[in-house]
């Protein structure tokens, strides 16, 4: 099937093509706002009909996935009393999880991303029903919660890089930015309102509805996501035309690395996210933190408000991407909000006071979201769409794994120097780090669209 060629009256709803392929587009640079305008968010990616279902599935799972994320922990507890068996479970969902993000992203660029997208999200709807299922009965076994879990981050593995790796073929590259500060406020605003509404839900309506809930938002995801434009693999050719599937397998895994390694821009945006989120993150400090240097304010106020800080400045940068989604040079705007984010952090552990410390975090999360958007955008402009889907696949795990080994570094630094230094320490370490691989690796200072 020929989806590279296209006539006057293409539009991304009948044509695999990518936006900046079809006669007529303008790709580059829009009239600059005035204003208020400049500022808001920039909505120009939701004129496009296909990247606007694509983003009503986001929108449609991104508090009900969250609702399922507060309640697998909540019933493993509820069963065990344990917190090293919470502890055991998200283990049991991440390993999955990072194995299917590097196959999936070699699946989503060996078939048709549309098929993906509707095999996996059926496949997460189906898991969450048979959560919603298990917990109706009563069941008290954490063997299968945890099975149910680790195949449902296995479906979301392969789900994640399909769904990135097409918003390339949906939008224009001078709309890349716009796209994932879209997406990415999106997910945000779950973070914030999921736990939340869990929290105010659990004594309603019961624990097991939170999964039924999840599993009608996906169906909602399903029907958006089947009124997608076909979105099979382009070749090289200059024609556009598709070729035969190609098979997914660990050859093909290992390509994508070498991809990587060979294409200094994208493996430099995937250091510096490494560098943010190992050295910087202080998530794992933030109980010790709630019950000494807090404490004053009351222990579980002041852990709720850090855990909500980071999210809520992600929110607001997102709600303000007009500001920064005509930036070209985008890799110092990686550079510079990593920079940001390490001088947060810092001054967050410097906080003897709450609420200083939650403006820091919140401004940490600012500077969080615009280095995601940016390296986003990297992804999606400097890889050929025939690699896009591993190079998601491969930012799946950087961006799963990262957090988790941040626990670990910040939690034992933490009860050796003490949190506060721990947070500091790190925060600084990212700063350092980050100056000292921009210094070193033009790639990315020089990289624009």
């Amino acid at each position: 099937m020929d989806t590279g060629k296209s006539t006057a009256a293409d539009s991304p709803d009948n044509s695999g093509a990518p936006p900046s392929a079809l006669p007529g587009e303008d790709s580059g640079p829009r009239p600059e706002r005035s204003g208020r305008r400049r500022w808001a968010m920039d909505t120009r990616p939701l004129r496009r009909p296909a990247f606007r279902r694509l983003w009503t599935s986001s929108t449609a799972t991104a508090v009900g996935s969250q609702l399922t994320a507060v309640a697998v922990p909540k019933q493993v507890y509820d069963i065990t009393g344990s917190s090293a068996w919470v502890g055991y479970a998200g283990l049991a969902g991440l390993v999955p999880l990072v194995v299917f993000a590097l196959w999936g992203g070699a699946v989503a660029d060996s078939l048709d991303r549309r098929k993906v997208l509707l095999t996996t999200n059926t496949g997460i709807a189906i898991t969450s029903l048979l959560l919603w299922a298990q917990a109706a009965a009563g069941s008290e076994s954490v063997a299968t919660l945890m099975v149910l879990l680790a195949l449902q981050q296995a479906f979301f593995g392969v789900n994640a890089p399909a769904r990135s790796a097409s918003v390339a073929r949906l939008v224009p590259a001078g709309e890349l930015v716009a796209a994932n500060a879209l997406t990415s406020t999106v997910m945000q605003t779950g973070l914030v309102l999921g736990p939340l509404l869990a929290g105010a839900l659990i004594p309603v309506i019961g624990l097991g509805t939170l999964y039924l809930i999840d599993a009608l938002a996906l169906c909602a995801a399903v029907a958006a996501v089947r009124r997608l434009p076909p979105l099979p693999p382009l070749t090289a050719g200059a024609d556009g035309t598709t070729g035969a599937p190609r098979p997914a397998g660990a050859r093909q895994i290992v390509a994508g690395v070498r991809y990587i390694v060979a294409h200094r821009v994208l493996l430099l945006s995937f250091l510096a996210d490494i560098v943010a989120m190992v050295f910087g993150m202080p998530r794992a400090l933030f109980p010790q933190l709630a019950a000494t240097t807090y404490a004053p304010w009351g222990e579980g106020m002041a852990l709720g408000l850090l855990y909500a800080a980071i999210p809520v400045g992600a929110v607001v940068a997102g709600l303000m991407s007009g500001s920064y989604s005509h930036a070209r040079r985008h890799g110092w705007m990686v550079i510079g909000s990593v920079v940001a984010w390490g001088t947060a952090i810092t001054a967050f552990g410097l906080s003897a006071g709450l609420w200083w410390a939650v403006l820091f975090l919140a401004a940490a999360g600012f500077a969080d979201m615009v280095s995601m958007v940016f390296r986003g955008a990297i992804l999606q402009s400097a890889a050929t769409d025939e690699m896009r889907g591993r190079m998601q696949g491969v930012f799946t795990v950087v961006v799963a794994g990262g957090p988790r080994l941040a626990d670990l570094l910040h939690g034992t630094a933490g009860s050796v120097l003490g949190p506060r230094a721990a947070v500091v320490g790190g925060g600084l370490l990212v700063v350092v780090a980050m100056s000292a691989l921009a210094l070193a690796a033009p790639a990315l200072r020089r990289h624009r669209i």
